[in-house]
């Protein structure tokens, strides 16, 4: 199964979204990267990921507001990529802000979940989308 890809700064915020997967029962490895310099840098496999060659996530759970280049730089960096445009990106956020939906749309992302604060709707929208792109989901034949 293909990892999934998890850039987000908030520790508390990795915390409830690893918890929601593991009761979904994903299967899934969870990489966790805290900015959007470090979801590039494993993608490009650079930096502290130079000796990486595992093959691209299944997924990447995009946090919008991150330090050092936030989630809609990380967005048009993957979307205007030839190699990894076809990577599916969820933009996971909490914010409800209509430009932050619109950019993220317009720049090409799969899907846009705003983080509920109540834990079992947290859940329930983990589930729905980890369910999704990692079981439903039927990926780009190519190695994107």
């Amino acid at each position: 199964m293909k990892r999934i890809l998890l850039a987000e700064d908030n520790a508390n915020d990795v915390e409830l979204t690893l918890a929601a997967l593991q009761e979904c029962h994903l299967a899934n490895t969870v990489e966790v990267v805290h900015d959007g310099a470090e979801a590039l840098d494993c993608l490009y496999h650079r930096g502290a990921y130079v000796n990486d060659k595992r093959d691209l996530p299944g997924v990447v759970l995009l946090d919008l507001k991150m330090p050092r280049v936030d989630g809609l730089e990380v967005l048009r960096q993957i979307k205007s990529d030839p190699i990894l445009r076809r990577l599916p990106v969820v933009m996971l956020t909490s914010s409800r802000e209509e430009k932050d939906l619109v950019r993220s749309y317009d720049l090409g992302v799969n899907a846009f979940v705003v983080k509920p604060v109540d834990f079992a709707q947290f859940v329930d929208a983990i589930r729905s989308v980890g369910v999704f792109w990692a079981i439903v989901n039927e990926p780009s034949p190519s190695k994107c």
